[in-house]
């Protein structure tokens, strides 16, 4: 550690080199404090790194595992959704119809219908879909998209089929595939013959395929325009024919042209006033109330009414349109972008729309993965300079071939004097420990963020789908007045969750909040009881649209994928309680109410707190609400306790077979009481005597539930660990 700061600058092997040289030096031989900071560094960072890598790749939401399929960093964020509405103007998401489908177990059916999981799923590999287009033959809806091949990397044309309008598909399997990418499967019928004008970007021309087999075989009919012109469509207006498209350079897209044709096979002429300032076009043209509309996009779908159209003239105007958007932002399936819309009327009347939705912006991936990088090179400088500060390392800087040592050099050799961290604090003192370990957690930290951004995903928490089909649940609280700061807390957070519809406060005591001082990113109602009454939590409420309500105490904090896992498992099982706090009721008497560690140690449980927990809201209510419960109410009221225990006995001497609960084991959950001081339950040994009471009550009234006792880790996805 004596040695001059100012070595290398004369003589030595040194003077042969042209640039500056980094050499370990160890001080004087033995195990210096220096060596085993390095030591300790190193197996810190690969140990934490090691760790970081192996959760982010088992997180159940990032198919790193699939080799074949859905990939959300290669386009997988994209997905395909419904939307309903008396016009094209006034389209709604699937979900706002209430359409409930008991063979998938989706009450009500939700957005997307359509993802690269589910076309995987039917044995067509894909990593992305979007361009959808509708067309109706006989009694069924076909939708065409683009499907991405996971080998080939290249663009397919796919096809699935509906009988039901939309809201039910068939995957019918990949229907063109050729040599080239392919995309946008404009699909339209010419003198009772079916045509599709797909995309191909590696031909630089338009092509007609023609049905042989509808909608399994296509051959090539014609190629219609040796011109590179992408997202073309072809219209029927005034008598003749028109292709709208961009036009396509090797790195651009250029702006709007148009060609006209007495026929769709040619030949065609381009349009006097060519090229037209507009985007490029986001789906098939259509016509309300007699006007003829083009679909456009950027980031999101525009609508432009033409005004005038013919082999001299065009004149096109923007209007008004919105498709109805969630604002939950990524972990909506739309929530960043869509550049594609293709709307249907029905024979009822009732339009029809497909759109697909991206939850990841443009370049989101390559930009994580530069902010990630540079993290993790920036963690290693950490140790890296603090070594060097050591004087572990050292730095030599060649001055040669420089004639004249300038103020630069000087400068830095003064620092590098200043800062040797050896001379300044000593490693060995509690101040120099404490500095080392600062800068060591710092730099693990920085690391652990650097490999999230490049391996995390973008932070989405998206649903998880059952038989293809996703759904989605109303979120019900219970509070008062002294919980405000708990609820608008609550509320700002679990309306963001992917299949959260609505949330229902059941306000129990004090002056209620306007749902307006609630931040929320979906609908809040407030139901206003004239009793404080724990029962009150069960109360039945024909203005709940879904059949799944999650009951969930406004004093828990979780994240959104635990509920999104525990309404799949519900939807498995929905004649089950299913919830994230385990307790075990064991035999015999006196029956006695224990915490989770109690059901952890016998390995075991047969009751979940319905203070977070998901139920049928018709069988639970009514069931709680009935004749027969009516003692057990009076019992809860008496005591203003009990209602979860209630609950869990109603189900399980309901349930054949007694199997009426499902545990899923939260990621983590924080219980925010204990910060603001407004717990119900304050006094735990008080609250546990009088929960046994309703243990022996409820036994009496109901039945035991000691014999009902389910294992943990019965799930093969270890969700119940």
């Amino acid at each position: 550690m004596g040695s001059s700061p100012f070595v290398g600058i004369t003589g030595g092997t040194s003077d042969k080199t042209h640039g500056s040289r980094w050499r370990v030096h160890d001080n004087g031989g033995g195990h210096s404090p220096t060596v085993h900071y390095l030591f300790v560094s190193f197996l810190l960072c690969s140990s934490v790194g090691v760790f970081y890598i192996f959760y982010l790749f088992n997180n159940p939401n990032l198919n790193y595992n699939n080799s074949l399929g859905c990939q959300e960093d290669n386009d997988g964020s994209w997905a395909i959704g419904a939307f309903y509405g008396d016009s094209p103007f006034s389209l709604k998401p699937i979900e706002d119809m209430n359409i409930w489908d008991n063979k998938s177990a989706a009450w009500p059916v939700a957005n997307p219908i359509l993802t690269c999981d589910s076309v995987t799923n039917s044995g067509f590999p894909s990593n992305y879909v979007a361009d959808p287009f509708l067309y109706a033959k006989d009694d069924f809806l076909y939708m065409f998209f683009e499907t991405k091949n996971v080998i080939t990397m290249q663009g397919d044309i796919g096809v699935a089929r509906s009988n039901d309008n939309g809201v039910n598909w068939e995957q019918l399997g990949v229907v063109l595939d050729e040599d080239w990418h392919l995309s946008h499967p404009y699909v339209f019928n010419y003198n009772h013959q079916i045509y599709m004008m797909p995309q191909g970007s590696g031909t630089r021309d338009i092509r007609l395929y023609k049905a042989i087999e509808f909608p399994f075989k296509w051959k090539l009919e014609k190629i219609i325009l040796e011109h590179p012109l992408v997202n073309s469509v072809i219209i029927y207006h005034e008598n003749m024919y028109w292709i709208f498209g961009s036009y396509q350079t090797r790195l651009t897209f250029g702006d709007l042209e148009i060609w006209y044709s007495k026929t769709p096979f040619g030949p065609w002429t381009p349009h006097m006033k060519n090229p037209f300032t507009g985007p490029r076009n986001g789906g098939r043209p259509f016509v309300y109330n007699r006007n003829l509309y083009r679909l456009g996009h950027s980031e999101n779908i525009r609508v432009f009414k033409i005004e005038h159209l013919t082999t001299h003239h065009y004149i096109e105007s923007e209007v008004n349109f919105k498709v109805e958007k969630s604002t939950k932002g990524i972990n909506a399936w739309n929530g960043a972008r869509s550049h594609h819309l293709d709307v249907q009327r029905l024979r009822t009347g009732e339009w029809v729309a497909v759109a697909d939705g991206d939850r990841t912006h443009f370049g989101d991936v390559t930009s994580r993965h530069v902010v990630g990088c540079g993290l993790i090179i920036t963690s290693g400088s950490i140790v890296l300079l603090t070594c060097w500060l050591l004087g572990f390392i050292k730095c030599f800087i060649p001055l040669t071939h420089i004639k004249k040592r300038n103020d630069s050099i000087l400068n830095w050799e003064r620092l590098k004097l200043r800062l040797r961290l050896n001379q300044t604090i000593n490693p060995n003192t509690y101040m120099g420990k404490f500095i080392l370990t600062v800068l060591l957690i710092l730099s693990i930290v920085i690391a652990c963020v650097g490999f999230g951004y490049m391996y995390g995903g973008n932070g989405w928490e998206k649903p998880y789908p059952v038989n293809n089909h996703f759904s989605q649940f109303t979120l019900l609280a219970m509070t008062y007045d002294a919980r405000m700061w708990n609820l608008k807390m609550y509320v700002n957070h679990y309306s963001k969750c992917a299949s959260v519809r609505e949330i229902l406060v059941v306000w129990n005591k004090g002056k209620p909040p306007n749902p307006s001082e609630l931040e929320s990113a979906v609908p809040v109602r407030i139901r206003v009881e004239e009793k404080n009454s724990l029962n009150n939590r069960f109360r039945v409420d024909p203005f709940i649209k879904t059949k799944a309500v999650l009951e969930l105490d406004d004093d828990i904090m979780m994240n959104c994928d635990d509920l999104e896992r525990g309404f799949k498992v519900w939807r498995e099982n929905p004649t089950r309680l299913v919830g994230f706090y385990p307790r075990l009721v064991t035999a015999p008497p006196p029956l006695k109410y224990r915490p989770e560690k109690h059901a952890r140690k016998h390995d075991g449980y047969n009751m979940v707190l319905t203070g977070a927990a998901f139920v049928d809201r018709e069988f639970a209510f009514e069931r709680y609400w009935s004749e027969e419960a009516e003692l057990g109410r009076k019992m809860v009221d008496e005591v203003f306790n009990c209602e979860d225990v209630l609950m869990n006995f109603l189900y399980s001497n309901s349930t054949p077979g007694g199997h009426s609960v499902e545990y899923i084991k939260p990621a983590w959950a924080i219980d925010t009481s204990k910060f603001s001081g407004v717990a119900i339950s304050g006094n735990t040994q008080a609250h546990y005597r009088v929960r046994s009471r309703c243990l022996e009550k409820f036994t009496e009234l109901y039945g035991g539930i000691t014999e009902w006792k389910v294992g943990f880790r019965r799930r093969k996805d270890g969700w119940d660990r």
